[in-house]
């Protein structure tokens, strides 16, 4: 792909106090969710309504440029099995697309069962059908963004002993 396409072991390498911005893309809306400073919380931000990839495109970076956003990690939807199928294709487009509008490096990232835990719990929660709808995306994109960053943590090198 491209340069700012990379691996999440480059993230570590990102300026401290810069947030991490989540994507769950789905083909009628796009879910966000960002990290705190610190990069370890992740919390459902918005939902874009997807009309065109331009206009997509900006709303989203409008929304990076906001927050003063370090990266993004987008959703990778696997099949089940670990395949590629047309999801994971139109995904793959996008980002594609997406790479010559801006220098944010971007990362995949696995988010098979995301949406059906972020389910399985506003149903625990007893939310309506119509509560879910509005925020079962960004509710995705933050499991997304939360699984990046716990394993973001797991990376980072330990702090060295203060005497």
């Amino acid at each position: 792909m491209s340069s700012n396409v990379v691996d999440l072991e480059a993230f570590v390498a990102l300026p401290d106090h810069a947030r991490l911005l989540g994507l769950d893309l789905g083909t009628k809306t796009i879910g966000l969710a960002l990290s705190d400073l610190e990069r370890q919380i992740a919390t459902p931000l918005e939902t874009i309504k997807r009309v065109k990839f331009s206009l997509d495109a900006v709303a989203l970076l409008k929304v990076a440029d906001k927050y003063a956003v370090a990266g993004l990690v987008i959703g990778l939807p696997l099949n089940m099995d670990g395949t590629e199928g047309p999801r994971v294709q139109s995904t793959r487009a996008f980002v594609r697309n997406l790479v010559p509008l801006t220098s944010l490096p971007m990362v995949f990232w696995d988010e098979r069962m995301s949406t059906l835990a972020v389910t399985r719990t506003l149903l625990d929660a007893d939310a309506s059908r119509a509560k879910r709808a509005a925020v079962v995306d960004k509710m995705a994109a933050a499991y997304i963004l939360q699984g990046a960053l716990d394993r973001l943590m797991r990376m980072e090198p330990d702090e060295p002993a203060q005497d």
